[in-house]
């Protein structure tokens, strides 16, 4: 029979046990929490795409259905084709009936106002091809022989700038494959070129470009408002190895937007694409964006949102914080919209933020001491950042998202889809410079393609690219 302090040590020891596994199930009850976590991120909580959401995720909710049948409704003014003028057409054939489809007498005169009709087409194309006969003559004098120069601009590559520019705009803007550009080139143009003359010519635009696209980063570090982001991007290691994760980095300004690859996702790129930024950054909340005072940033409300959603769908106090947080912030994007469209003034809308904005932090205070670790964990992280929370409602011209900088990243997605990432540093060179190149000249509303000719013709002559800053460009068609 067991003593008194015998039975003493053992209760001891169940109630240390019983300890230890109180603490193990309560491990285990976090883990399985976040794995469940995990398990629930979707794209309406987090940052996933939308093709990555599971079956069982339902569709955002759509418009109901009006009851109209497709197409152009009673009332609306449709829209036609504009006819050329005169000068830009071709041929003008005229077309008169011989003889009436009624009686079947023969038809003379002409119509003052004839039915115009005009029919486009493109012409089978034939490469424009210049040879260079070089002549090598000897001197009477001397006996040496001399043979001639080539013109200015004229290099040793078979392949022009026009041509150049071609083949860098469809890998880089209509996102082909160099196998595909090889054969588009046969196909459309009658132009025989291999892989490596492809790869070659890209790498002639990539420097041609290179001095616009360098300009045009300084210029968005001097801009009042930015927006960044970065996504994933692959590259081949320095040594040839396999690849490795890299990151594209993007910033977009109104006119000029420029992007960069590098091997990093931390303060160390973001450095180098923002430089001594002064201005009013947008951005998400990853902490690289940190090298810029809280003071001079706007957090992306968009992101916000999905956070709130995914601390919305956790049970007791943390889901009905995120729902009372989710709640307040679609008020603000209705009064943000109402302020874009002029429904609601700019004092209005400043007006009715002020107890919303209290609101919030009040909110995001209760989350931080939520007994829940991960509602607490990002609300502490949301009001450590409280001065970038409301920029765009103290300045003029700042959104409250960063969509700008997700809308020109996505073209740059598609591209890395397809082309698996870069197969060398110069190819990462490439990527950032063509789509510096497309995306700005875009916003300004220039051909890209005549841009690349430009450049490529000013590098063949040794002279300065055209520049992709606005006033620049203003400056020079002026």
């Amino acid at each position: 029979m067991q003593t008194y302090e015998e039975l003493l040590a053992e209760n001891a020891a169940l109630k240390a046990r019983v300890a230890e596994l109180e603490a193990e199930n309560a491990e285990l009850k976090a883990r399985m929490a976040a794995l469940e976590a995990r398990l629930g991120m979707n794209s309406r909580n987090s940052s996933k795409p939308p093709s990555s959401d599971p079956p069982n995720v339902a569709a955002r909710p759509k418009r109901k259905p009006s009851g109209r049948r497709r197409g152009g409704q009673p009332g609306h003014k449709g829209k036609t084709r504009s006819l050329l003028s005169p000068e830009k057409v071709a041929r003008i054939i005229d077309l008169k009936p011989p003889e009436c489809e009624r009686c079947g007498a023969r038809l003379e005169g002409d119509d003052p106002k004839p039915t115009r009709q005009q029919v486009i087409d493109v012409p089978p194309v034939e490469p424009d091809v210049t040879e260079y006969l070089r002549h090598t003559l000897p001197c009477a004098v001397c006996g040496a022989k001399t043979t001639a120069e080539l013109p200015p601009g004229v290099g040793a590559s078979a392949f022009g700038p026009r041509l150049k520019a071609m083949l860098a705009m469809c890998s880089a803007v209509y996102r082909l494959s160099r196998r595909t550009v090889e054969g588009l080139m046969g196909d459309f143009f009658n132009v025989d070129i291999s892989l490596g003359s492809v790869s070659a010519c890209e790498q002639t635009v990539s420097e041609a470009v290179a001095a616009p696209v360098a300009e045009a980063r300084e210029h968005v570090k001097t801009a009042p408002v930015a927006h960044a982001d970065e996504t994933g991007y692959r590259e081949v290691a320095a040594e040839g190895g396999p690849p490795r994760k890299a990151w594209l980095w993007a910033a977009a300004t109104p006119l000029v937007t420029v992007f960069l690859v590098h091997a990093k996702r931390g303060a160390v790129a973001a450095k180098e694409l923002l430089g001594s930024f002064a201005g009013i950054l947008v951005s998400d909340r990853w902490s690289a964006y940190t090298i810029i005072d809280a003071a001079k940033r706007q957090l992306c409300w968009a992101h916000l949102l999905r956070d709130f959603e995914w601390i919305a769908e956790f049970g007791g106090e943390a889901a009905a914080t995120g729902r009372a947080l989710v709640e307040r912030v679609r008020l603000m994007f209705q009064w943000w919209h109402e302020s874009k469209a002029g429904s609601l003034s700019r004092s209005g809308f400043r007006e009715r933020m002020r107890p919303l904005m209290e609101r919030v932090e009040a909110l995001l205070e209760e989350g931080a001491a939520s007994a829940h670790k991960k509602t607490a964990g990002k609300c502490r992280k949301m009001l450590e950042l409280r001065p970038a929370l409301w920029t765009f409602v103290r300045r003029e011209g700042v959104e409250p998202t960063n969509n700008a900088a997700e809308r020109a990243l996505r073209p740059a997605v598609l591209w890395r889809k397809g082309s698996f990432g870069s197969a060398s540093e110069r190819g990462s060179r490439f990527v950032e410079r063509m789509l510096t190149v497309a995306a700005t000249s875009r916003q300004q509303g220039r051909n890209v393609l005549d841009f690349l000719v430009a450049a490529c013709e000013a590098h063949a002559r040794g002279e300065p690219a055209p520049s992709l800053l606005p006033a620049a460009s203003l400056s020079t068609a002026a």
